[in-house]
């Protein structure tokens, strides 16, 4: 069986090869690219993000146009942590660097009243049945590493939710457009269930 080739857009935000590594395990073959060719031919790719929002939206700035053509070709794109926040509109986090805009709403800092950022685990609520939460169950936990939050985002994008001082969207997906807040590479069984399910998506057998 062939292995879905998926690009990890390199765009000079962290967390690559753990990502690659994760992919690896789930029977993927990760590439780890910021070239438009290799990203236009891909059978998926995923935007990592570990950083700032502002900084990353700068330098991704010359590949806006290519994963503009990337999702209207319907290849599967997965963004991750910063990777998810950079799908929308904009953020508070930078009031001067829009985002992708593939997901409509706006990401927004975790409330005061607790500790930030959110470093450790915590669980989901799954809210809608979608291909890339196949067999995971709300209650799972997840590894978080994040101080900002999708807000004021349509409902149906959400696939799931987590709370942390409130409840905020941490699977979304329209399209074949998918974001996870957290880190499924450092998830463990669940994060790899979760990787293994957008692989089978980028395969076609989702």
């Amino acid at each position: 069986m062939r292995k879905p080739r998926i690009v990890i857009i390199n765009y000079g935000v962290g967390n690559l090869r753990s990502v690659a590594k994760g992919l690896e395990k789930v029977g993927a073959k990760p590439v780890i690219s910021g070239n438009v060719k290799d990203i236009l031919s891909s059978d998926a790719a995923i935007l990592p993000g570990v950083g700032a929002f502002g900084s990353a939206m700068q330098i991704l700035s010359k590949n806006k146009t290519t994963i503009a053509k990337a999702v209207g070709r319907g290849i599967p794109i997965l963004g991750i942590c910063l990777g998810m926040q950079i799908l929308f509109t904009e953020s508070e986090e930078s009031r001067f660097r829009k985002g992708l805009n593939i997901i409509p709403g706006k990401v927004v800092k975790l409330p005061a009243s607790v500790k930030i950022p959110q470093m450790g685990w915590n669980t989901l609520e799954i809210k809608e049945r979608n291909p890339l939460v196949k067999g995971i169950m709300s209650g799972e936990y997840f590894y978080f590493v994040h101080s900002y939050v999708p807000k004021f985002v349509d409902p149906s994008v959400v696939i799931a939710t987590t709370k942390y001082g409130t409840e905020f969207p941490c699977i979304v997906a329209k399209g074949k457009v998918y974001g996870v807040q957290f880190h499924p590479e450092k998830s463990g069984k669940s994060g790899l269930k979760n990787l293994k399910n957008f692989v089978n998506i980028a395969g076609g057998s989702s």
